[in-house]
């Protein structure tokens, strides 16, 4: 009916508003000009709010952030009648429209604008052309870190915003709500970190050949946790270090116990230390960890060097010993400890010693002795094979040298002095 098509006709929320009627009149300004063209700067207020810190790396020295980014200023051109002083909210398709700040990131490896399922950008304009711009973005900077305190190290980066176009003279950026504007997520965790302090500030930057400039900084500091690197590092080479010591209490004849377990400790000391530095970036100067690794290794190739020279000192003596008791059928007698050392066997009387010059394993001599009808009971051999038991740790602390008696002092006593001063210097 007609009255049907004249209420249709008053009601407006069916009817398209014309271009002439829209609020925004985008078409009737120059949008590439900034608010204000030509007096004062147009303040622009940032607030941030950290959402998470995604990652943080030693060997590329950056950290990559997600946070929401907010601009606040005002633009009269794009003011609008409201009886309700009502806002109105925008996606990203009228950014491209208006003027908003062009805020980057200083010294950004990379970032984005997050577009799941659609760019994550919000546009908001109230009636008196106050603007809301907001942007979840994330971020990769630089961040110059200090690792001679590593892994004891605390990290302190920062990320700075700045306008790239507009100098102090166009723009003053400045955070809207003071310390205040930096804002994060109370469940913000990290690996290896802990986040001691967030922070806020601001300063300006200079540009020879466009001037000064308003920043703003987003400062954190990050504690690392030690408690891994005890594990991976520490601790295995502490291990080493006392492993090293066992050859102290190992005869001084048993050169290839000695020798293996001296070359084990070193190979092994060697492999933590390349699989540190494989996690950390190549830098000239001394970290703390490679003070502790490398006084561990020299603990554990002064333990190789130490039998080197008991050894040494060991064969001089025999050779002074031979010299003195003179030639026995065209040989040198050998006491029962020099005897031991050729062909593996106790010998606790010299009546028992072979004098031949190269002495038959221990089982030829048995077989030999059988061979002769010899009874078994009444063999010194087994004799000696019965108070062999109750003789080993005798024979071993009487031939053991001066040094190895020194040294099971000596080390373990300075390398708990060093791990005293090296924790107490560093923590």
């Amino acid at each position: 009916s007609k009255r049907e098509i004249k209420m249709r006709k008053l009601d407006s929320t069916k009817v398209r508003p014309l271009k002439s009627e829209q609020l925004l009149h985008i078409e009737e300004h120059d949008f590439a000009l900034r608010p204000g063209f030509g007096g004062s700067p147009i303040p622009v207020g940032i607030d941030v709010q950290v959402e998470s810190i995604d990652s943080i790396s030693e060997v590329d020295m950056d950290f990559t952030m997600t946070l929401y980014l907010r601009h606040y200023w005002k633009d009269e051109r794009l003011s609008f009648r409201s009886n309700k002083n009502k806002s109105m909210t925008f996606d990203g398709r009228l950014i491209k429209k208006i003027w908003v700040p062009d805020v980057f990131f200083v010294h950004s490896k990379r970032s984005f604008i997050h577009d799941t399922t659609v760019e994550n950008i919000m546009l908001r304009v109230y009636p008196d052309g106050n603007v809301l711009f907001s942007l979840r973005i994330t971020v990769s900077a630089m961040c110059f870190m200090d690792f001679s305190r590593f892994p004891l190290d605390t990290q302190n980066c920062s990320l700075e915003l700045e306008s790239y176009a507009y100098n102090e003279d166009d723009l003053m950026l400045y955070w809207k709500h003071g310390n205040k504007s930096l804002s994060t997520d109370e469940h913000i965790s990290l690996s290896q970190f802990f986040i001691e302090e967030f922070s806020a500030s601001s300063g300006l930057a200079f540009y020879s050949s466009t001037g000064w400039y308003n920043r703003l900084f987003i400062n954190f500091a990050l504690r690392r946790h030690i408690f891994f690197f005890v594990l991976q590092s520490y601790f295995p080479a502490m291990l080493m270090v006392m492993l090293s010591w066992v050859s102290f209490w190992i005869d001084r004849r048993a050169v290839p116990a000695r020798v293996s377990l001296g070359i084990t400790t070193v190979l092994t000391m060697s492999t933590i230390m390349t699989g540190v530095s494989a996690s950390m970036p190549q830098v000239s100067y001394i970290k703390a960890v490679d003070v502790y690794l490398w006084i561990s290794f020299l603990f554990v190739f002064l333990s190789v060097i130490e039998y080197a020279a008991v050894n040494y000192l060991t064969t001089i003596e025999e050779r002074k010993q031979l010299k003195k008791r003179g030639k026995v059928s065209g040989m040198y007698s050998m006491d029962a400890v020099q005897a031991m050392a050729f062909d593996g066997c106790y010998h606790d009387t010299d009546e028992d010693m072979d004098l031949s010059p190269f002495p038959e394993p221990c089982e030829e001599n048995e077989t030999r002795a059988s061979q002769t009808n010899i009874s078994n009971a009444d063999t010194p051999r087994l004799k000696r094979k019965r108070s062999l038991k109750g003789n080993v740790g005798r024979i071993i602390l009487q031939n053991n040298h001066v040094i190895d008696t020194y040294s099971r002092i000596i080390f373990p006593s300075v390398y708990i002095v060093f791990n005293f001063f090296y924790w107490g210097l560093y923590i």
